[in-house]
């Protein structure tokens, strides 16, 4: 059994002041890159009784900023969910997670009082690990410098990591996860993450359309803007039985049936019926199969899922499960 997951949304924490190994980012995706600081937050948080501890925030500070200047356009695509976030960097061993609201007031805070507040009071940091160009505070005034300084003021220790690289010796990045997931490279997504893309939520009620056509499906809300291209995928769904079920699964908005839909993940499970709704489970993308597409009619939109369920049964057929 995992020792219990302490997460916060505000800061100091109410229920303990234990001293804290920190490190401190968005790691969306939680690729390899981000599994090495994890991995030596954990080593040193189990070598010197610290818990390992993750700052993240929500929204992304580029979405805010973006947000705040009118400029959606340059709001960061979204790899994972902040439930997806919170499992994998359980999952990595970090014990306790603090989900920091960016909004203006964290955006105008002093560098100073970023540390002093936050890491100090906060956290009871005694050891902090970040990339070597983490900025902080009021402009991105804060460097490591004045961390270290204030460090030995307050008692914890400063370490950095340099960029993460993969065996082409290319950085791993949320951006290059972001690229490859945009334009359908799962192998690629794949060599960065460490295992399949994966989108988990509750099962939702949709508009039961896939039903009516002869091809029920399990709906999911997807974090929007969502990273993956929209398309149609081959799947596999965890949760609703002890192996994994095969399926076919369209990320989309629907645009044969309606103009202004909400994004969705839909996935059919070959012959498979399963009572889902409410249910948990965890979609993992293995392969791109094409483009979502408005069809004429819902005849040529039925052909179209045939044709997309031959398909995974030939790639079931050939990987398995």
């Amino acid at each position: 059994m995992k020792p219990a997951l302490r997460l916060y949304r505000t800061l100091p924490r109410r229920d303990t002041n234990a001293a804290s190994a920190l490190t401190i980012g968005n790691f969306d995706g939680v690729h390899l890159g981000h599994q090495a600081i994890l991995d030596q937050v954990r080593t040193h948080a189990l070598a010197q009784d610290l818990i390992p501890s993750v700052m993240t925030f929500a929204p992304h500070p580029r979405a805010f900023f973006a947000r705040r200047g009118g400029r959606t356009e340059l709001i960061p695509t979204q790899i994972s969910s902040l439930r997806d976030k919170i499992d994998r960097l359980a999952d990595q061993g970090m014990r306790q997670i603090v989900i920091q609201r960016f909004n203006q007031a964290l955006a105008d805070m002093s560098a100073q009082d970023f540390i002093q507040h936050l890491l100090v009071r906060g956290l009871n940091t005694r050891w902090l690990l970040v990339g070597q160009d983490f900025r902080y505070g009021h402009k991105r005034s804060g460097d490591i410098d004045l961390l270290r300084r204030m460090g030995r003021q307050y008692g914890f220790s400063v370490q950095t990591l340099a960029d993460v690289l993969d065996g082409q010796g290319q950085r791993i990045s949320s951006s290059a996860l972001r690229t490859a997931l945009a334009v359908g490279r799962l192998d690629q997504s794949q060599r960065l993450l460490g295992a399949p893309f994966r989108v988990s939520g509750h099962v939702i009620h949709g508009q039961k359309l896939g039903r009516d056509l002869g091809f029920p499906t399990l709906n999911l809300r997807v974090p929007a803007p969502c990273a993956a291209r929209s398309g149609i995928y081959i799947v596999r769904v965890h949760g609703l039985a002890a192996a994994p079920l095969p399926g076919v699964a369209s990320l989309g908005v629907r645009p044969t049936v309606t103009r202004d839909g909400p994004l969705l993940l839909e996935t059919h499970l070959l012959d498979q019926q399963v009572d889902a709704y409410g249910k948990l489970v965890c979609v993992e993308f293995l392969r791109f199969l094409r483009d979502e597409e408005s069809f004429p009619d819902l005849t040529t939109l039925i052909a179209a899922i045939r044709q997309d369920v031959r398909s995974a049964r030939d790639y079931f057929a050939s990987h398995g499960l």
